[in-house]
């Protein structure tokens, strides 16, 4: 309402994606703190890294 009475134009954004269902096995896993720990070799995380493209 403000910016209609202002004259300003502002634009308001939102994002949805998907639709969560194939996340909620893994969200429930997360919270029951069933995850394994797991950790990337440092080797493979260079590699990712230096294959990421410029943005």
């Amino acid at each position: 309402m403000v910016c209609k009475e202002s004259g300003e134009s502002k634009v308001i954004l939102f994002n949805a994606s998907g639709h969560g269902l194939l996340d909620l096995a893994a969200y429930d896993a997360f919270h029951r703190e069933e995850l394994p720990d797991y950790e990337l070799e440092q080797e493979k995380i260079k590699q990712a890294l230096v294959e990421l493209p410029q943005v």
